[in-house]
């Protein structure tokens, strides 16, 4: 009957704490920003469909494209739908900011409406409109997930959603606000990660496990990265775009602080992973094997460790050098000295994102595994 009570007491934890996680997104996805604006009621933002195309007015220098490319477009939402308007697609000459249509293809524009809204003074072509490819590959990726892993995949979907909504309208704006960087990230990290480990493993033993030696690693790698940031030198302007925040009326960020606490975030997924594996082996050995000792216990949890750790190390380092892969063949291709490399702001910075990254996944093995062994023991006796 004492099984019993506990079995159902444990089943209806599990199933109120995905509500409470659901009702919490929404409740972070409506919460209002200081950042959000009002539209413009003179100006609508609408899908068009390029008609046809006018490369006359395109100068090209070399692989360099400048000038105008004129459209005709249909338009497909809003007020004008329906309405074929003409537009000027301004070319800058820089392949990262430019965009070239063609017949058939969708574009964003925003539609500039005269002072009664009753006809349109101009139009601003924002890009090409991918926003319904986007949503169908999502649709796709959450169908697959649910598909294969069936209610752990709606957890897992709950979960992606609330990283999402907390990132969005916690973290980023709270960095604009002038927060600490290093300290509201750990806070955030150590919401986001009580949430997702828990959905998915449940509130139970190897939930607590798992979220203990997780945020172990992600507080050891907060601390290396203040520590050796300091010694590298390494200014936080270095990721793109972060010198335009500066120019654009947020003088006041601290740039190295957002670049420090950006190498324990984007790291604490990985280190999820290892805590929640070393977590659920060490629950599976001591369910078959309930007198196991706890030393024996915590090196079964170190053995488990040393697998998963080889593989995520090399992990980190190809997901980082991949972001950074065409700046390395510039290098190559120029013939830069070794030496100089590796003494770039630029490579320098990926060096710390990549050791740090990696030591918080080597420390978090051990961590989960000597928690797993004191706390699973602890709840057997």
């Amino acid at each position: 009957m004492l099984i019993m009570k506990q079995s159902l007491l444990s089943n209806v934890k599990n199933a109120i704490f995905p509500l409470v996680i659901f009702l919490l997104t929404l409740g972070v996805y409506f919460l209002p920003s200081p950042f959000d604006k009002p539209e413009n009621p003179l100006a609508e933002r609408v899908k068009a469909k390029v008609l046809a195309v006018d490369n006359s007015g395109i100068l090209e220098t070399g692989i360099v494209k400048t000038g105008n490319q004129s459209l005709r477009l249909l338009v497909k939402q809003g007020t004008f739908a329906g309405d074929t308007l003409f537009a000027s697609n301004q070319l800058m000459g820089r392949m990262e900011f430019d965009k070239l249509f063609n017949v058939g293809e969708k574009a964003l524009v925003v539609l500039n409406l005269s002072d009664d809204a009753s006809k349109v003074v101009s139009i601003n072509v924002i890009d090409h409109y991918r926003l319904d490819v986007e949503f169908w590959l999502m649709i796709l990726f959450f169908a697959f997930l649910i598909c294969f892993a069936g209610i752990t995949g709606v957890k897992a979907i709950l979960s992606f959603a609330f990283t999402g909504m907390v990132i969005w309208k916690l973290l980023l704006p709270g960095f604009l606000l002038g927060y600490s960087p290093v300290l509201i990230s750990l806070v955030l990290v150590a919401i986001i990660t009580a949430v997702i480990i828990l959905l998915v493993a449940g509130v139970n033993k190897k939930g607590l496990v798992a979220l203990l030696g997780a945020f172990s690693g992600v507080l050891i790698t907060a601390i290396l990265s203040l520590f050796f940031g300091d010694l590298f030198n390494v200014h936080g302007a270095i990721k793109p775009f972060s010198e335009t925040l500066l120019y654009s009326g947020y003088n006041h960020l601290n740039l190295t602080q957002i670049f420090l606490a950006s190498i324990f975030i984007s790291s604490s997924g990985a280190m999820m992973d290892i805590a929640m594996d070393i977590a659920v082996s060490q629950f599976e050995i001591i369910e078959i094997h309930p007198k196991i000792s706890t030393r024996a216990l915590i090196k079964s949890g170190f053995n488990i460790g040393r697998g998963v750790i080889g593989t995520m190390t090399t992990t980190l380092l190809l997901a980082y050098s991949g972001g950074f892969s065409a700046l390395l063949m510039v290098f190559i291709a120029q013939g830069t000295p070794t030496i100089n490399i590796l003494n770039l702001n630029y490579v320098a910075g990926e060096i710390l994102h990549t050791m740090i990254g990696s030591f918080g996944l080597v420390l978090v093995a051990p961590a989960t595994a000597i928690l797993g062994g004191l706390v699973y023991h602890r709840s057997k006796k």
